[in-house]
């Protein structure tokens, strides 16, 4: 039993929607922290206001209350619950920190006799404030940059004229660094420093001496209240000071630290958890390096939390932070908890790690037009990768050919940079995709040295990249036929894709597929165990690697695979890869839903992912969990491992569906809806001829390929015009034009950053409304599970609109047409599974937009206002485990339901912040409403064409 018996409710604060510095890992975080305290029979009771996560399921709490971020939801909760006696703030980022500290400044805690765990008040502030971090830092002896505390515009300047430039400026309590900036010179001084005063809750910033071109590395770790500590991981920045964590590449083990200079900085880390507060949690303390050998450290922040790093770290070493942190919370030691992975070691065991991991964060700059693209203090990504392997070079690859952003990995793929000044600029000034144009830079001949002194990464990492320079330019000189084994074998063991090999050797993919199954160069599977195999682990956690082969004594030849094929009937579900704008965490949450059905109906269930954030990459969601890329070469060699009954590609958004060709051409099952009906849905001629046969109305529209044919269309189809490419996420690159001169300079941009791509121009139906429905389909029955309107006119991205649940003012005759489409059109599609339908309403007209045979956004946002578990039943469906008659179907939702979207746009000060038909926003909340005559409804609704762009 946990210690503190007298325990038995506890309430988890949740962080709310997903803005950019605070994306699903506190979904991670909060899933496990509920799953942790319910094993001890503790009630939990748990606050969030995002309808898209697992957090908010039902069955993850005793109850769950979706409703908003404030002090009124925390008292109202406390009263219905007065058997709450401690709230676990730790697992919701900095929004419940901060929620956590009002409802203490305002008593609450105490009026209701709650009290905090798994941290204290007083860590609280001395972390999040800069000045008491750093009296904190003095009185315990632990170095940090000069700095300074303002709280003043005239105190700033006072500060700014004794340390001169350059300097950094970090407001007091805010998240993903926020109004943060480095001041090079001191023109810019006084518009960032209004800028991160503003930003503050309580208008102070911290102005410190700025550390340019020094390393930065993280620690994770773990205290109990006996105050024994580990460290769960140490994490390297391969970008140095100066660039958000958050927007690093990152690297764990630390790979360029002296063991002496690594057991100061353990020493430091710990000595700073024990000083900050009595509370036995979570801690990731951050430190600054000098890059020379001296190597002297300074403290730069330490927050008690879980963190993006916490999920990062616990994804890298095996290791359940967050479920480990809540039981500490309650009182546990940690050598009396087990290791979640071997079974039979403690939780005070240290990991260790024999494989390298790669984490590469991922941005979504085409969406905010006029954004400033480069890296600095403040976090501008939207979500993040992780590569694991056996080497960085390896780990590197992974992470970069996960990305999906049309690259195959590093170099090999005739994508790169070729200008010398452009090259520069984008090293000289830190961009989004410095990964690659490293390599750029090294093909292109530009010393090492040169590379070192314009972005001070280490000489270790720069060597690694011009090794696999080195590899690329040999096996350029070959040809399929002439390249030895033990060549292919390096390349494949440093992460070249078989497309990059391909592009060197000038040949096709399946030529050096082929070529490596005739020379025996195949994909092995190795265990995260936390332990480096010192110890039997028990969780089937795998990622890939390529090995050399080992002669037993009797001559025979071997690769050791540690992935054992079970005999029972299995399932591949395929995840959503990184969060970005159009594609996040409701995707994650449908995976996770669809593996937990396909369990139910007695599958093997198998998982291949790589966001590091996820739920669906925790090590005991699915039976086996592959951490790889979603990229063809991964799957197909795990498919080919495992010999499933099928894949299913509609639950992971985008990325999977993209897949589904491939799987198709190859042979393999897809489950639930054919290939066929989703390329159908996909392609808009077919699509218009089956609407045209099934006597569907949908707006005139054309197919361009050039300016021209766009202009010859336009006469026919009358401005305004949507022009959108073909086969995109999130609406990317679709606009409304309302004449020529608009509609050529859209073609010709777009024909430009996507060429070869058909271009759709639609009639775009002026002051319609726009509604969309979810429904389930069998093949021969469709269940509508939603109908939902939308508050903005149509042309505002369906993702940006406030839309309300069931629909508000759409009539009878609207209603049965909407209702008759959708079943028309999912039986037409012969859908299996999910389907979301578009329609744009006009003189009572139902016209057509787009279906998507697939899990949509607004999946999870239905299922949690209903309280159904649609994902579960539609699984079942696909896995023809069930029809649609076989369930009972009873959605509870008294009023309305609306899903507000919730924008990051304070990260980009200069933005557009229009909507229009290209989607902008990073997350969603839910709001409950007993009537239209709500305040809050009234206001959306009175605001709703404020912000439409043409």
């Amino acid at each position: 039993m946990p210690k503190d018996t007298s325990i038995k409710c506890i309430l988890i604060i949740g962080s709310g929607p997903i803005v950019i510095g605070q994306a699903c890992e506190f979904d991670y975080a909060g899933s496990q922290a509920a799953r942790s305290i319910r094993e001890e029979g503790i009630k939990v009771i748990l606050i969030n206001s995002n309808p898209a996560t697992i957090m908010t399921d039902p069955s993850m709490a005793d109850h769950v209350y979706l409703k908003p971020l404030t002090t009124k939801s925390i008292i109202e909760i406390l009263k219905d619950h007065p058997e709450i006696d401690a709230v676990l703030p730790t697992m919701g980022g900095q929004t419940a920190l901060n929620l956590c500290l009002e409802a203490d400044e305002k008593g609450i805690w105490s009026d209701f006799n709650v009290r905090l765990i798994g941290v204290d008040v007083k860590a609280i502030n001395i972390t999040e404030d800069r000045e008491q971090f750093k009296q904190l830092l003095e009185k315990i002896g632990i170095p940090a940059a000069p700095a300074k505390t303002a709280n003043s515009f005239l105190k700033g300047k006072e500060i700014a004229q004794e340390f001169g430039f350059p300097l950094v400026i970090r407001p007091s309590f805010t998240l993903g660094g926020t109004g943060a900036a480095f001041v090079h010179k001191k023109e810019d001084f006084d518009e960032l420093l209004t800028r991160g005063l503003e930003a503050s809750p309580i208008h102070e910033v911290l102005i410190d001496k700025a550390l340019f071109g020094w390393k930065e590395y993280e620690l994770e770790l773990l205290r109990d209240k006996n105050d024994n500590v580990v460290i769960i991981c140490s994490i390297e920045n391969m970008d140095p000071m100066g660039i958000h964590t958050g927007d690093s590449i990152t690297v764990a083990p630390a790979m360029t630290l002296s063991d002496t200079t690594f057991q100061k900085m353990r020493d430091m880390a710990i000595l700073m958890m024990r000083s900050i507060g009595n509370f036995a949690g979570g801690c990731n303390v951050q430190f600054a390096v000098s890059p020379d050998d001296k190597e002297d450290i300074v403290a730069i922040e330490i927050n008690p939390r879980v963190s993006r790093s916490s999920a990062l770290a616990s994804k890298a070493t095996g290791y359940p932070i967050a479920k480990i942190a809540s039981k500490l919370a309650l009182g546990y030691n940690l050598d009396e908890l087990q290791n979640q992975i071997t079974k039979s070691t403690s939780a005070l065991f240290e990991p260790t790690l024999d494989y390298v991991i790669v984490k590469i964060p991922r941005w979504n700059f085409d969406k905010f037009e006029g954004a400033d693209r480069t890296l600095g203090l403040q976090m501008k990504s939207v979500g993040e990768v992780m590569g694991i392997g056996r080497s960085f070079q390896e780990a590197l690859h992974k992470a970069t050919q996960s990305l999906e952003i049309k690259r195959n990995g590093l170099g090999a793929d005739g994508k790169g940079y070729t200008n010398y000044e452009q090259i520069i600029d984008k090293l000289t000034h830190a961009s989004w995709d410095r990964v690659f144009v490293i390599y750029d830079a090294i093909q292109m001949g530009i010393p090492l040295s040169r590379i070192h002194e314009i972005t001070q990464i280490d000489m270790w990492f720069l060597k690694q990249y011009e090794e696999l320079y080195l590899l690329e330019k040999e096996i350029s000189g070959l040809t399929i036929d002439t390249l030895p084994k033990e060549l292919l074998l390096e390349a494949k063991q440093k992460g070249f894709a078989d497309r990059q090999i391909a592009h060197m050797l000038q040949c096709k993919e399946s030529d050096v597929y082929n070529k490596r199954e005739e020379l025996g160069v195949k994909r092995v599977y190795k265990l995260v165990d936390t332990c480096a195999a010192e110890f039997e682990a028990k969780t089937p956690y795998y990622y890939s690697t390529f090995e050399a082969e080992i002669e037993r004594a009797d001559g025979t030849r071997y690769v050791h695979n540690e992935s054992i094929v079970s005999d029972r009937k299995k399932v591949v579900v395929l995840g959503s890869g990184p969060n970005r704008i159009g594609q996040g965490i409701e995707f994650d949450y449908s995976c996770v839903h669809g593996v937990l059905a396909a369990a139910e109906c007695g599958y093997e269930t198998i998982m291949i992912n790589c966001n590091p954030e996820t739920v669906s990459t925790d090590f005991d969601t699915a039976d086996k969990l592959y951490f790889e890329p979603v990229f063809w070469e991964h799957i197909y060699d795990i498919i080919r491992h495992e010999k499933p009954e099928g894949v299913i590609v509609q639950l992971g958004g985008q990325t999977a569906l993209k897949l589904a060709e491939k799987l198709d051409r190859y042979g393999i099952k897809i489950l639930g809806t054919s290939f066929d009906a989703l390329d159908l849905a996909e392609d808009r001629g077919r699509f218009s001829d089956l609407l045209t046969e099934l006597n569907i109305p949908f707006p005139k529209f054309g197919i361009a390929e050039s300016a021209d044919e766009a202009s010859v269309l336009a006469e026919t189809l009358d401005f305004p015009l949507l022009v959108r490419p073909s086969y995109v996420l999130g609406g990317q690159g679709m606009k409304i034009v309302i004449n020529k001169q608009e509609l050529e300079e859209h073609v010709i941009d777009l024909l430009k950053s996507i060429p070869g791509n058909k271009l759709l121009l639609d009639h775009y139906l002026d002051g319609a409304i726009e509604a969309e429905a979810d429904a389930i389909c069998d093949g021969e029955d469709v269940y509508i599970i939603g109908i939902m309107e939308h508050i903005e006119p149509c042309g505002v991205h369906s993702g940006d609109s406030n839309a309300t649940l069931p629909p508000f003012n759409l009539g009878e005759f609207v209603m049965q047409q909407i209702k008759d489409h959708t079943k028309k059109i999912a039986l037409a599609l012969k859908t299996v599974g999910l389907i979301n339908i578009q329609f744009a309403i006009k003189d009572d007209i139902v016209y057509i937009i787009e279906a998507n045979p697939r899990a949509s956004r607004t999946v999870p946002f239905i299922a949690k206002a209903y309280g159904e578990p649609y994902v579960n039943y539609a699984t079942k469906v696909m896995l023809g485990d069930k029809k649609i008659k076989d369930f009972t179907f009873n959605p509870q939702l008294k009023g309305y339901a609306i899903k507000q979207p919730v924008f990051s746009f304070n990260k980009f000060p200069r933005v557009n912040k229009k909507l229009g038909p290209e989607m902008k926003s990073t997350g969603e909340s839910i709001l409950f409403i007993d009537d239209l005559k709500d305040d809050q409804f009234y206001e959306l609704y009175s605001r709703r064409k404020m912000y439409l762009s043409k």
